[in-house]
């Protein structure tokens, strides 16, 4: 894929920002679709991987092996890696796009979706986004975390909903097989819960758990779970979406599984407590969260639900919402604040009248919304390649590409972490891991990390095995 610049073959020159799953496949499309082509990925974060690291519960040991994926395909890719630049900071998307001939923004979502509700903004309610940010070590979130609450509400019927839920009745010894940091091992080590009740406003039929995440919620040690049998009753439209799913069907017969334990064989230290048909209504408190007051809905059958305008409150000492992330705007890229994604066709961002904006494509959770899993960002990352490929023209006169970024950032004093950067951290988390019988410790905090990928030459690790080990 090479262009013509007054004659001379050259090869087109990419900026991807954003260096999660969706930034790292667009990369990797890129430099197979279109060999020689000059790709930079930048990051904001001082390594990468986005949210296979800082959104996904470390008791998932399936997760080791996507990081080790996507440390593969970067390392086989000939992509640049700049971590630490923040786009819209340390350089603009205008410079991105005055230098290369494309550049694709593949941000992600980093913010919980707001919940307009009284009481929201009361000590002691959270948003998921934050506590997982927390427990993965995110280095822009404070390395204290309020656990101190005995009995918790969880708000969502989706698979975040169930891995906050989970996580908050851990008992800290079960995490020490995973790469957790010291201070989030100590937190939970102190953590006083009792409870959890999570609520769903619809009915188990209608719940977004994949089974073996539910299944998982009661796999815990010391744990048990809590169904009223009452929610579990048939009705036409739990038979009908049973029927007609496979998923459901095993949703609801774990549930059914739980709700037929008898209370006198729930025994453990910690609770959870699935409540369906409830929407939240208000969190209440003086001057902190004591309490979640919640409607009960009516079901209609066809799987909606009415309020009934009747009330219940449940006493808790903290809320955390796990309703979904949100998409937030990257300066100088256009964005629509309803659907709260960047506007596009196909890929290539569009202005507000629905014009292309010439060399600005997007891909990943930023372009579609948060939702779909690894596979769904890996097809959705090609399609916006090959517009890319299909509308892309290298400018009549050659860019400069990173050449001139890097002297930008190097006039402002920014220094990028690159590729061997990674590998010193990825090293030194090892190294720690090595210590304690562990696969790796999580270094937090950004100048930590920042200390890391500058300090010691990398020992070279290859994904072999399914697993990364050192390379003698």
């Amino acid at each position: 894929m090479h262009a013509h610049a007054n004659g001379v073959n050259r090869p087109l020159q990419v900026a991807v920002v954003g260096a999660g799953p969706a930034g790292i496949h667009a990369s990797a499309n890129l430099s197979r679709l279109a060999p020689g082509a000059r790709i930079d990925l930048f990051e904001r974060l001082p390594v990468p991987f986005g949210l296979v690291r800082y959104g996904v519960s470390p008791d998932h040991p399936r997760i080791e092996k996507i990081s080790d994926a996507l440390h593969a395909v970067l390392a086989d890719s000939g992509v640049r890696l700049l971590c630490n630049v923040e786009i819209g900071v340390d350089i603009t998307v205008g410079e991105l796009r005055d230098s290369y001939d494309a550049v694709i923004v593949a941000t992600g979502a980093l913010r919980d979706a707001p919940l307009e509700l009284p009481g929201i903004d009361l000590p002691g309610s959270f948003g998921a986004a934050d506590f997982v940010s927390w427990y993965d070590g995110h280095p822009d979130v404070s390395t204290a975390w309020p656990l101190d609450a005995e009995s918790v509400a969880v708000i969502g019927a989706g698979n975040v909903a169930l891995d906050v839920t989970r996580m908050l009745v851990k008992h800290a010894h079960t995490l020490a097989e995973t790469d957790v940091s010291d201070n989030v091992y100590e937190g939970f080590a102190a953590n006083p819960i009792r409870d959890v009740h999570l609520f769903a406003r619809r009915g188990p039929a209608d719940v977004r758990f994949s089974p073996i995440e539910l299944r998982e919620l009661g796999n815990q040690y010391d744990v048990d779970l809590v169904v009223n049998p009452a929610d579990l009753e048939p009705d036409p439209h739990l038979d009908r979406m049973t029927r007609q799913f496979t998923p459901v069907r095993h949703v609801v017969e774990t549930m059914r599984e739980w709700a037929r334990i008898p209370a006198s064989r729930r025994t453990a230290s910690r609770r959870v407590h699935l409540h369906f048909h409830q929407a939240p209504a208000a969190l209440l408190g003086g001057d902190a969260v004591g309490s979640l007051r919640t409607e009960i809905m009516t079901p209609d059958g066809y799987g909606h639900v009415v309020g009934s305008g009747v009330h219940v409150e449940h006493e808790v000492q903290a809320v955390y919402r796990a309703i979904g992330y949100a998409c937030t705007p990257v300066p100088g890229v256009p964005f629509d604040h309803s659907t709260r994604t960047v506007p596009h066709i196909e890929g290539a961002v569009v202005d507000g009248a629905g014009t292309p904006v010439p060399g600005l494509y997007t891909t990943g959770w930023i372009k579609r919304g948060p939702v779909g899993l690894i596979e769904s960002t890996k097809s959705d990352a090609r399609r916006t390649v090959e517009t890319l490929l299909e509308t892309a023209v290298p400018g009549s006169r050659a860019r400069a590409g990173g050449q001139v970024i890097d002297r930008l950032l190097r006039d402002r004093g920014v220094r990028p972490i690159g590729w061997d950067g990674w590998l010193r951290v990825d090293s030194a988390e090892r190294e720690r891991g090595d210590a304690r019988g562990r696969e790796r410790v999580r270094i937090v905090g950004r100048d930590e990390l920042i200390a890391a990928a500058t300090r010691a030459p990398a020992r070279r690790y290859t994904a072999a095995a399914g697993r990364a080990r050192p390379e003698s």
